[in-house]
């Protein structure tokens, strides 16, 4: 199926049991500071710290949660931390903030070649693996809901980091260069601000 940019850009493939597994679904960021502290504290009255721990590292870097799954414990021990995209194949070279730091140093630290965040389901004994993309989801959708949030999944950690980073800068390029987009427009769009400000035009205007 044939989707636009300006919808494909929105839009991820998600999970929904419900549903028969694999559903396309629109994700936003998380704009408001105190839906993103309300989200932190459902997940801790959930008794998911872990997950608490990779929705702060999410929103702080940036990171595809495909690379934030694969991290594993020696990736993080240096300040700056590189990685190669899983998407991209490119190598990604970042640091982590204060808040990003803090949260993981809250975890009980694994052998250098663990998963940051493992699976504590291998039921055969074999290889350990991190989360699925899918339990996460299903966690952040969760906890988004309880909070009185819709359409929030594993992508809405890459978007809020990038809405974010773009209300404190209002730097367009610095976004997009985070982001590794193709233009500014897809980057507007990407993050939410396009209809953001055409919203707070109307609401302005008042003649």
């Amino acid at each position: 199926m044939d989707i636009p940019l300006d919808i494909a850009i929105h839009v991820v493939v998600q999970w929904d049991k419900s549903k028969g597994g694999k559903i396309m679904e629109f994700v936003k960021p998380i704009r408001g500071i105190d839906e993103i502290e309300a989200i932190k504290n459902e997940l801790t009255a959930q008794g998911k710290e872990r997950e608490r721990v990779l929705f702060v590292l999410g929103i702080n870097t940036g990171l595809r949660i495909s690379d934030i799954l694969n991290l594993k414990w020696e990736d993080i021990e240096t300040a700056a931390v590189k990685i190669r995209e899983r998407k991209t194949k490119k190598i990604k070279r970042f640091i982590l903030n204060d808040a990003a730091r803090e949260a993981l140093n809250s975890l009980e630290k694994g052998s250098p070649s663990a998963f940051v965040f493992e699976s504590h389901s291998n039921r055969n004994g074999g290889e350990k693996k991190p989360w699925t993309e899918q339990y996460v989801w299903t966690v952040l959708s969760k906890a988004g809901k309880a909070c009185g949030l819709e359409s929030i999944g594993t992508h809405s950690l890459r978007k809020t980091f990038a809405f974010h980073v773009y209300q404190k800068t209002n730097d367009l390029p610095l976004v997009q260069k985070l982001l590794n987009h193709s233009s500014a427009a897809v980057t507007l769009r990407y993050i939410g601000i396009e209809q953001a400000d055409m919203d707070a035009c109307y609401a302005g205007l008042n003649l």
